[in-house]
């Protein structure tokens, strides 16, 4: 297996050390980055360029649904393999359109993630046998792609942060200094998100961060 570079992004100190063991399996992968949450792993991609970036989804900071995507546009050539405790269509559907090439469940992961890992390598997309069902059968129509009730309100990707930030309980100014804009500016945001919610309060905001997997409750 030719050389690789491997980025690690878990806030469980426990799963980076096994997801360490076992890409360490593979004596020419280099893991260049192992980091808490879903802005750094973002900030080293920029900066290392790896080849596979492996995002757990519920990170504190940004989480790995909002961290693909920024790491698809800063560095197309990282391909992102997403490993969660979740298997929701919506949640699939989501990290998809997200740009990642992989999703593992965090319970197959001492089995297939260096399997996962040498198909992102070869340009390949990789999903376990249960998740590639579930989108076997949004394709084929079995499921409908959408269940009622789940619609998704048009948040942006900024929009997105700030519930997520927001949903972890900082305030509108901690929040604008991780964000890097004004507070005046994260107001802005926020009444803008309660609109397309309908939310009327933060408490409001952290259930539906919690929901769609923005936050860990």
């Amino acid at each position: 297996m030719c050389a690789a570079r491997i980025l690690i992004a878990d806030d469980h100190d426990i799963v980076r050390k096994g997801l360490r063991a076992l890409v360490q399996e593979e004596p020419s992968w280099q893991i260049v980055a192992d980091v808490q949450d879903g802005r750094n792993a973002v900030v080293k991609t920029l900066e290392l360029k790896p080849h596979v970036a492996i995002l757990d989804i519920g990170m504190p900071s940004l989480n790995g649904l909002d961290a693909t995507k920024q790491i698809v546009k800063v560095n197309p050539d990282t391909k992102v393999l997403i490993l969660t405790m979740h298997d929701s269509e919506r949640l699939i559907q989501d990290v998809l359109n997200a740009g990642a090439r992989g999703y593992l469940m965090k319970s197959d992961a001492s089995r297939d993630l260096v399997a996962a890992i040498r198909a992102l390598l070869l340009g390949q997309t990789f999903f376990t046998q249960k998740v590639a069902q579930i989108v076997l059968d949004g394709f084929t129509g079995r499921r409908p792609a959408t269940a009622a009730g789940e619609f998704q309100p048009p948040l942006t990707s900024k929009e997105r942060e700030v519930v997520q930030l927001l949903a972890e309980g900082k305030s509108s100014k901690e929040a604008a200094d991780v964000l890097k804009v004004s507070t005046k500016t994260l107001e802005t945001h926020r009444t803008n998100i309660m609109r397309k919610l309908g939310c009327h309060s933060v408490t409001e905001i952290v259930r539906y961060a919690i929901r769609n997997h923005l936050a860990q409750a």
